[in-house]
C-alpha cells in the first residue's frame, strides 16, 4: 500500500512550512498556505498526498505519478490531486518556484468548474504537467507572489482574495495544452494496482446511510483511470495474483461485515450504501462470499 501524507503530516515532516502555527481549518472552510520553493528536498517520497497542490516547478528533475514518468527540463506547472501518489526527483540543488496546497473544501464554495476530481486538471489518469514559455512563467509567478503577499498581510478578507487567485491560476493553466511525453514505468503493473487500490480506498469508509459507493465496477474503475478495463484487470492480475473483481468484493465485504457489527443501520440502508440496486441483491453476494446472510452475520455479535 501506498503511503499516505495529510496536510499535519506534511507540517511535521517540514515544519519551516508552518512557522505561525495554522490550523487546518485557517481558512473558516478548509485549509490553504502557500510557499516558495527554494528551500525544498530535492528528493520527494512516492506517496498519495491528503490535498491538492498547484506547483510551478523550475528546476530539471524527473516526475513520477501512476504508472509514468516524465522529464521536468523547463518550467512546467503540476496539478496535484489526493488520489494519486506521486514522487519527485531533482537533478540538482536550486530549485526555485512555488506551490500551494490546499483542501477541497477551500476552493468549493465558489467553485464554478465542478468537482475538482472531474475538473480537466485534477483529473484522475489526466495530464497534470503543463510546460510554460518565459511569458507564462512571469504571469503565475505574478499569482503565486500575491498569494505570497496575502498570506502575510492582515486583511480580513484575505482568504477570499486566495480562492480567487486560485481561481485565476486554474483559469490560466486550462489556456495552455498539457504535454505529452510520458514514459512508462517498467512496474507499471505495479504502479497502476496502486493506484487502483488507492481510488478504491478512498471510498471507505461510508459515513452514513445516504452516502453510497460511485465507483463500483471494474469498468467504472478504469474509466476514473483512463484506461482501458482488459488492461487494469491484466496489470491487477499479473501484480496481486487476483482479479480486479476480486479486489472489489473483498472490499465490499470488509465494510459490509464493519457495517453488520458497528451500525445501527438496517440491511436496506447497508445495501443501497454499498452499491446495490435491490436489498436481496446484497444479500446474496453476502451470503454467497461468507456462508451466511447478513442478519445472520449481525446477530452473531449479539
Amino acid at each position: 500500500m501506498v503511503n499516505s501524507e495529510n496536510i499535519g503530516d506534511f507540517y511535521k515532516r517540514v515544519p519551516q512550512a508552518n512557522p505561525y502555527g495554522l490550523s487546518l481549518n485557517n481558512t473558516g472552510s478548509g485549509h490553504f498556505n502557500v510557499f516558495s520553493r527554494e528551500n525544498c528536498s530535492i528528493v520527494t517520497p512516492y506517496r498519495r498526498r491528503d490535498f491538492y497542490k498547484v506547483t510551478l516547478l523550475i528546476g530539471q528533475g524527473r516526475l513520477f505519478f501512476a504508472d509514468r514518468w516524465v522529464l521536468i527540463d523547463k518550467p512546467a506547472l503540476l496539478f496535484s490531486n489526493p488520489l494519486i501518489p506521486y514522487s519527485w526527483e531533482g537533478d540538482a540543488q536550486g530549485q526555485l518556484g512555488w506551490f500551494c496546497l490546499f483542501s477541497e473544501a477551500f476552493l468549493m464554495p465558489s467553485e464554478r468548474l465542478g468537482s475538482l476530481h472531474e475538473s480537466a486538471l485534477f483529473k484522475i489518469g489526466g495530464n497534470p504537467v503543463f510546460f510554460v514559455n518565459e511569458e507564462q512563467q512571469d504571469e503565475i509567478s505574478v499569482i503565486f507572489r500575491k498569494m505570497m503577499q496575502e498570506m502575510e498581510s492582515d486583511y480580513a478578507h484575505k482568504y477570499d482574495v486566495l480562492r480567487n487567485l486560485l481561481q485565476l491560476l486554474i483559469h490560466e493553466a486550462m489556456k495552455i495544452n498539457p504535454i505529452g511525453n510520458y514514459q512508462r514505468h517498467h512496474n507499471a503493473a505495479e504502479r497502476i494496482t496502486s493506484l487502483f487500490i488507492e481510488l478504491m480506498e478512498r471510498q471507505f469508509p461510508i459515513d452514513s446511510p445516504g452516502s453510497y459507493l460511485k465507483i463500483k465496477t471494474p469498468k467504472d474503475y478504469a474509466l476514473h483511470l483512463s484506461v482501458h478495463v482488459n488492461h487494469l484487470n491484466r496489470a491487477v492480475k499479473e501484480f496481486t495474483g487476483k482479479t480486479t473483481s476480486d479486489h472489489i468484493a473483498a472490499r465490499l465485504i470488509t465494510e459490509a461485515w464493519a457495517l453488520l457489527k458497528h451500525s445501527n443501520w438496517n440491511i436496506s440502508e447497508i445495501a443501497y450504501s454499498l452499491g446495490f440496486e435491490y436489498p436481496p441483491y446484497f444479500t446474496n453476494f453476502f451470503k454467497k462470499k461468507t456462508g451466511v446472510s447478513p442478519n445472520e452475520a449481525r446477530k452473531s455479535f449479539v
